[in-house]
This record gives structure tokens, C-alpha cells and sequence, in this order.
């Protein structure tokens, strides 16, 4: 990574949107209508990038007036109105809204009112071709279940959880929970126990949404020994719900899925604040327990009509897949398709079987218009040879999105080559913690290789160097200096927002550091470099390596452990876990194979590492803290002076130990 300046003349485009896909786009539509009557400057339809930034920056310098226009357009339906848009702007803390009350599924589920008979949901699975379920069935399933879940005690503010995979169920799970005004947290089934039981505990759910099991790469994985496990060590559960996807009875106690959806009752939404919970997502558990972060029903509300209606321009001749499962934030934000009415598409499998085509082969099976992946499933297809414009049908095709890490400009040229060259690629950050996207897709934009195409409206994103001081082509530190609506209400069982402020605004108070490098370009286009920190992120899923080093340290053989997660110059990811072995213990294949074993089974297979490397010992602070930041520097070719300042070392050498690695891998190409 450099950060030497970079040309502020514009490279030629991949891709420039037609005049007349610019004219119809919903942003441009909006942009004209919140120009009438809001003050927003007036598109120019002769100069769509600068008519975009103008956009941007109304939106950024009057947030408030921004967010009361997206309210506005999308007809968000507040039960009792609210005082004033934004009350108190400081960060972490604003207070959006206050006063108002709305519900999430109501309007999730409010294209049933006029299209009751389109598919709502398409969902299919290794096995299975596509079905569908209207908009009309799932408002049904999700009345009847919330009222199940109102005659168990479920009240405002309990939690639900979900140990499903991508499915119906889980959607409708989901919807069912906010429509009682209760929380919503979920994993998904190739977590082993413990890596559930680090997210559950924590906040202490009153129902369980459990699998028997999963279909992944053509295997059968069975759950119920897992489930039995939950059930043992969630003392807060009051009931269980059996959802046979293998075809095994419930086990005693358990509800049984299908008598819980199978009534008719009328929907009835919770009306409840705009901050009130939505759900739950959760950090990687880098340092210990996972973050449990908790986003609110009307600040997800509004920030994914803004993205799906506005960045991805969703509407109700769309359907929209993105490849994810439970356990990812994505999977949330595939849910919140249906907010702008598009029809949803949900497979739950393996990204690869029976070939790598197979993300390729569901679009063209549902008639996919906007596709989701992540970076490396792009850059595995052209590894592959893979040509989906010529192997399959996707003429309904006219948008792919990519995130989970950034997209090496090779993978933007393989799309264009080999999926279609006249389609949107649109290659989108954010994360988490928000639920969101802080830079990505505009369909009004042109698409430059290796490059976001802006920073999305209502984000005040800027790069700032280490003083705090905003920079331009150059790489810095990734800030948002105001508030968005999805940003966290709180952490979990986080007494004074302790953990909350450490995790963001400890660098700059006041301002939210997000944990990567990033360059904003003079032309307003972003380059993101990868995490400044030392979480590890693979095919887009944050994992911790606290996590890992339980696993593994447990091993009587190893005596102290490191991961680390390397984003390599290809678009690839290298994982390698050093291993400090106990006296007499020696690092054979059957050490590996337990090591690797132990981690598929007791977190998942995206745990298991790539190189097992045994090394004289772990560096640490002079407090006793594992260091990975200044390992993973040197790894990425950083020098050792560069990496890390020796003062906070208690060991020195043992660093040039792992520059000495790092120096082998590249000489081995």
C-alpha cells in the first residue's frame, strides 16, 4: 500500500450508463422532486457526475433535510408523528426521529396491498429448482407466527434468534419478530456451538429458530446434536422451533414450524420508536467476545429504502439475489429488498457446487436483475475460466454488486469480458457495524476499474491521515464525520457505551473511524486497501481470531497461537495460523489435520487456516496483548522498521522471524 498521490486525471471508464438509464433512474427522479421541495440542487442531465456530487454534498451539509426527503419519498408511515428529523447530531448518541413510532414489516410486507399475487420470495437450494412465495402468503405466515409468538410471551424488546440458513423461514422469522416489536438476532448453521453460544449468551434469547440440519456442496450436515447443545446452555429459552429441512422428527419439547404458520390472522404491527431494536448483528470477536450491535427498526428502515431504492435502484420488476447466509450482515440487507417491493431471491448452498457456476446458474434460473457476490467468488470465476455471459442466460441482468473485501482491478475486467459489457458493476463498501454501505453503486455513474464509483448519500465519508487532517488521493483512515440512521443504537449489555465508544470514536472522538484504508480520489470516486486493523475477513464474513486461539490453544500441543489475515495483491486471501508448540510436541500432518479439524467443528470451515507455521514464539505488547497488526504489516511486505515501533515490543526479534516468512513467500512467488 502506498501513499504517494494519486493522478487526478479521469482514466478512460469500463462502463458509462446510457443517457436514457440515467434520465429513468429513481436517483435522478428523486434528485428532481427533492429539488422542488427540499432545496436539493437540480440534476443536470447533461453532466450526470457532477450532478451526483452536488447531490452528495446537499445531502451531507443538510442531513436532516436530506433524510426528511427520503421519508418523504418513499412514504414512510409513522404511526404517531415525530418532533423534528434530527434532535441531538452528536456521535455516538444522535437522536434521530424523536417521537415518531413505525414498524419495520409493515412496510416490508406493504406490496401485498397492491400486488398481493407476485412472488414475494424466490428461494431454491442445491437440491430444489426455484419456488416462490407471494407477497400475499408471506404477510399470512408472518401474521400467524407473530401471533404465536404474542401467545408465548414474546414482548417489545425480547430477543428471537435464528440458527437457520438462508430460507424462507428465516425471513419469515424475521418479520414475525419485528412486527411484535421484539428483537431479532441470528447464525448460521455451519457455526459450531460455541461460536453460537458467544453470540446467544450474551443477549439472552426467549425463542429458538433451529434447523435439523443443512444441504452444503451435496452433503448432508446434521444439526440436532448441535441444537440439543443451545437448548442446554440458553437457560432463557421459552420455546423451540422445529424446522425439519432434513426431514428429522422434533425433538421433545419443540414446536413444529408448520403449526405455527399454518393460521390466518390479521397483521398487527407494534408501532414502536424510531430507535427501538431491530435486531442484533455481531463484530468477529477479535478481542474476545463478539460486539453484539444493536441497529434500530426505523434507522435500518431508512437507510436501506435509501439504499435499495436509490444506489441499487430496486423497484418491483427486480429481483434481487445476493449470495450470503444468516450469519452475514448481508443477509439482512437481502431481506431489505423487499422494502422497495423488488422480489427476493434466497439460495441456501455452496457458492461452488456442483461448479463454480452455480451463483451464475441461480441468476439465470430466477431471472436475477441485480446479482450480489463477493470479490473472491469474482476473481475464483475467472481463476476458473468460467464465462457466465456465454454459459448462461442473463438477459434480465443489469447489475452486479460485489463486496466483502475490495475488487482487484482484474476482477472489474473480467466482468465486463466474460459476464456482459454492458452491464452495472457496482463494487460497494461498508459494514456491520451499520449495516450499510459508507461508498458504492450509483446507476447514474460512469464505472472506473479498480474503484467505488462515490460515497453514498447522507455518508459524510473523508479520508484523514493519522492527524486527523482530511486527505485526498492519498490513502487514510476511513471516517464518517455525522451521523447515519443505521449507525448502532448500542452494544449489548454495554454499561455507559463503554465498548461502543472504543471501538469507533476512540481515534478521533466524535467521529466514527472505521477500520480501513481507504483513498477518496479528486474525482470523488474510492479505492479501499483493506483493514487497518487486524480483523480477519474472509469471502466478506469478519471473523475473530479470539475465536481461533480458544479453539487451538486447547490443543495440548500448542502452547500459544496467531492468525492472521492477509489480502494478497491477486484478490486473494492467505490465512496463515503460527503455532508455538509445547516441549516435545512436533508440528507432523496429524497435528495439522487435528488443528483443522478442531476449527471446522467447533466454529466452521472458513475458520480453518491455510499454512500452519510453527514459530519460536508469539510477539506481544509490553502489556501482554498478541500482536497481529504489526505481524500482518509484514506480512503484506511492510518493513520491519515501518511495522511497528520497538518500544512496545517484548520481543523484538522474534518480529524479524516473521519478516523472514514473509520474505520466503514472496521469493516463492
Amino acid at each position: 500500500m502506498s501513499n504517494a498521490p494519486q493522478p487526478a486525471t479521469a482514466p478512460e471508464p469500463l462502463w458509462r450508463p446510457p443517457a436514457d438509464r440515467i434520465a429513468d433512474a429513481q436517483i435522478t427522479r428523486f434528485q428532481r422532486w427533492a429539488a422542488e421541495r427540499h432545496g436539493a440542487p437540480a440534476p443536470d442531465p447533461a453532466d450526470p457526475v457532477a450532478s451526483y456530487q452536488a447531490l452528495h454534498t446537499w445531502s451531507v451539509a443538510d442531513i436532516a433535510r436530506f433524510w426528511q426527503a427520503v421519508v418523504e419519498w418513499f412514504d414512510v408511515r409513522f404511526d404517531h408523528p415525530y418532533d423534528t428529523v434530527l434532535a441531538d447530531p452528536a456521535m455516538p448518541g444522535a437522536r434521530w426521529f424523536p417521537g415518531g413510532t413505525l414498524n419495520y414489516a409493515e412496510h416490508a410486507l406493504r406490496a401485498a396491498d397492491h400486488r398481493p399475487d407476485a412472488p414475494a420470495l424466490l428461494h431454491l437450494d442445491e437440491r430444489h429448482a426455484p419456488a416462490e412465495i407471494t407477497w400475499a402468503e408471506l404477510r399470512r405466515q408472518v401474521a400467524a407466527l407473530a401471533e404465536r409468538l404474542r401467545g408465548l410471551g414474546v414482548r417489545p424488546g425480547d430477543l428471537v434468534s435464528g440458527y437457520l440458513p438462508n430460507i424462507p423461514h428465516a425471513v419469515i422469522a424475521l418479520l414475525a419478530t419485528a412486527s411484535v416489536g421484539a428483537v431479532w438476532t441470528s447464525c448460521a448453521p455451519d457455526f459450531g456451538a460455541r461460536g453460537v453460544l458467544d453470540r446467544f449468551q450474551q443477549v439472552e434469547p426467549v425463542v429458538l429458530f433451529a434447523v435439523d440440519g443443512y444441504t452444503y456442496g451435496g452433503k448432508e450436515h446434521h444439526r440436532a446434536t448441535t441444537v440439543a447443545e443451545l437448548r442446554e446452555e440458553l437457560p432463557t429459552l421459552r420455546a423451540v422451533v422445529h424446522i425439519p429441512l432434513l426431514g428429522t422428527p422434533a425433538p421433545d419439547g419443540a414446536l413444529e414450524w408448520d403449526d405455527l404458520v399454518s393460521g390466518d390472522a390479521e397483521p398487527v404491527y407494534e408501532h414502536v420508536p424510531f430507535d427501538h431494536p431491530l435486531w442484533v448483528l455481531y463484530s468477529s470477536g477479535t478481542t474476545g467476545l463478539p460486539k453484539a450491535i444493536v441497529q434500530s427498526q426505523g434507522g435500518i428502515l431508512l437507510e436501506h429504502l435509501k439504499q435499495t431504492g436509490l444506489h441499487l435502484g430496486l423497484g418491483p420488476d427486480d429481483r434481487f439475489f445476493w449470495y450470503t447466509s444468516t450469519g452475514w450482515m448481508m443477509w439482512n440487507f437481502l431481506a431489505g429488498g423487499l422494502l422497495a417491493g423488488a422480489t427476493v431471491v434466497l439460495y441456501d448452498g455452496s457458492p461452488g457446487h456442483p461448479d463454480t457456476g452455480a451463483q451464475w446458474r441461480v441468476a439465470q434460473d430466477t431471472g436475477t436483475t441485480v446479482l450480489g457476490t463477493s470479490a473472491a467468488y469474482v476473481m475464483a470465476c475467472r481463476k476458473a475460466g468460467v464465462r457466465p455471459g456465454e454459459a448462461y442466460d442473463l438477459s434480465a441482468l443489469r447489475c452486479v454488486a460485489t463486496t466483502g473485501s475490495p475488487l482487484p482491478p482484474d476482477g472489474f475486467r473480467w466482468v465486463y469480458e466474460a459476464v456482459g459489457d454492458d452491464l452495472w458493476l457496482a463494487s460497494v463498501s461498508g459494514g456491520t457495524d451499520v449495516c450499510s454501505c459508507f461508498a458504492g453503486g450509483v446507476p447514474t455513474l460512469p464505472v472506473y476499474i479498480g474503484e467505488l464509483q462515490a460515497a453514498c448519500l447522507g455518508t459524510d465519508l473523508q479520508s484523514w491521515d493519522a492527524h486527523g487532517a482530511p486527505v485526498t488521493d492519498e490513502v487514510g483512515e476511513l471516517v464518517v464525520t455525522a451521523p447515519m440512521p443505521s449507525m448502532p443504537v448500542r452494544f449489548w449489555n454495554d454499561p455507559g457505551d463503554t465498548r461502543y465508544r472504543e471501538s469507533y470514536f476512540e481515534m478521533f472522538p466524535g467521529v466514527w473511524r472505521h477500520g480501513d484504508w481507504i483513498t477518496i480520489t479528486s474525482r470523488g470516486t474510492v479505492v479501499i486497501h483493506g483493514r487497518s486493523d487486524s480483523t480477519l475477513n474472509r469471502q466478506g464474513v469478519r471473523m475473530g481470531s479470539a475465536d481461533i486461539y480458544e479453539v487451538v490453544e486447547r490443543l495440548p500441543e500448542i502452547r500459544e497461537s496467531l492468525v492472521i489475515g492477509v489480502e494478497q495483491p491477486d484478490g486473494g486471501y492467505w490465512m496463515p495460523l503460527f503455532v508455538r508448540l509445547a516441549e516435545g510436541a512436533v508440528l507432523d500432518d496429524a497435528l495439522r489435520d487435528r488443528v483443522k479439524r478442531a476449527l471446522r467443528s467447533e466454529l466452521s470451515p472458513r475458520h480453518v487456516p491455510d499454512d500452519i507455521i510453527e514459530v519460536p514464539g508469539i510477539p506481544h505488547t509490553l502489556t501482554g496483548k498478541r500482536i497481529e497488526v504489526p505481524v500482518k504489516r509484514l506480512l503484506q511486505g511492510t518493513p520491519l522498521t515501518e511495522a511497528v515501533n520497538p518500544g512496545s515490543v517484548d520481543d523484538i526479534g522474534l518480529l524479524r522471524f516473521y519478516e523472514k516468512v514473509a520474505a520466503a513467500r514472496r521469493a516463492e512467488g
